[in-house]
């Protein structure tokens, strides 16, 4: 028997939803639906939860009928020092898990030194159970990597620097 999404899941799958740019995703249970749909130009949150059922034990939580406002996360502090300032900063499309590597016995994508190009995957970054690869949208040298292997990051959070000479 699966569980029914918790608040912070729920929230988490808003800010991807409203980040991604997909106009609509259900998801639904046995005893829980969640509907999120993102008209053009207007966001709208929709969440249902059917009542719990009746257990003789305590039932699980439900869900709220209605969203929690979702505050926006705090900027990580992005301020390079004036010697980065040449760099060009690649920054994370979505919110989600980092990995260097498609796997833990697999070589990594790039390293500080490496050369890129438009189109080279540089990461992958795994959100909703789905394994997004990134690829650099610039040309040039890695110079710093700015994230570890296996941590969270936030939409537009500084992932690379890349010398583009």
């Amino acid at each position: 028997m699966s569980e029914p999404m918790n608040l912070a899941q729920i929230q988490e799958l808003i800010k991807f939803v409203a980040k991604s740019g997909v106009s609509e995703v259900e998801i639904e249970q046995k005893d829980f639906k969640i509907t999120i749909k993102t008209p053009a130009g207007k966001k709208e949150v929709q969440v249902l939860a059917a009542p719990p059922p009746v257990y003789a034990s305590a039932p699980a939580p439900a869900a709220p009928s209605t969203p929690a406002p979702v505050a926006a996360p705090a900027a990580a502090p992005a301020a390079a020092p004036a010697a980065d300032s040449k760099y060009i900063t690649i920054k994370a499309p979505m919110i989600g898990t980092f990995y260097r590597a498609a796997g833990p016995e697999k070589p990594i994508f790039v390293n500080v030194g490496d050369e890129v190009k438009p189109g080279k995957t540089i990461c992958i970054i795994e959100a909703m159970k789905l394994f997004n690869e990134i690829e650099s949208e610039v040309a040039g040298k890695i110079v710093k990597v700015l994230v570890d292997d296996a941590k969270p990051v936030e939409y537009d959070q500084p992932l690379f620097l890349v010398d583009p000479a």
